[in-house]
């Protein structure tokens, strides 16, 4: 039970699109991660995913729909709901979401982390 500073760990994050565990609770991890430019349309199946704005914003893209998401702000996406987050400059956000997501969902391509580092 340590306190995490937030700006703190993520000034140590160079890379992009590559979670890193900050913390766990009740099966959920806590992922910190910088996102820029565009990800891949992807689902889950069964899980739900939550995506906090800590620093900078990006666009949620749905098929049919965007949706800026900007800093101080979250969106939860259901599962099943295919998306791909997209950011024109560097942002900082937290995911939410169970120990068992898979960053690429239904996906398996270069951008598949099955072994996430903890920070």
């Amino acid at each position: 039970m340590s306190k995490i500073n937030i700006a703190q760990k993520f000034a140590g994050i160079s890379d992009h699109w590559k979670p890193r565990i900050a913390a766990e609770l009740n099966g959920q991890y806590i992922k910190f991660v910088k996102f820029i430019g565009e990800f891949v349309f992807h689902h889950h199946d069964h899980e739900d995913e939550m995506f906090l704005v800590v620093e900078g914003r990006f666009r949620m893209e749905f098929r049919d729909r965007h949706e800026w998401i900007e800093e101080g702000e979250f969106i939860v996406v259901p599962r099943g709901v295919e998306h791909r987050p997209v950011a024109d400059e560097e942002c900082s956000v937290i995911l939410f979401e169970p120990a068992s997501t898979l960053n690429t969902g239904n996906l398996e391509n270069e951008r598949t982390l099955h072994e996430l580092q903890r920070m």
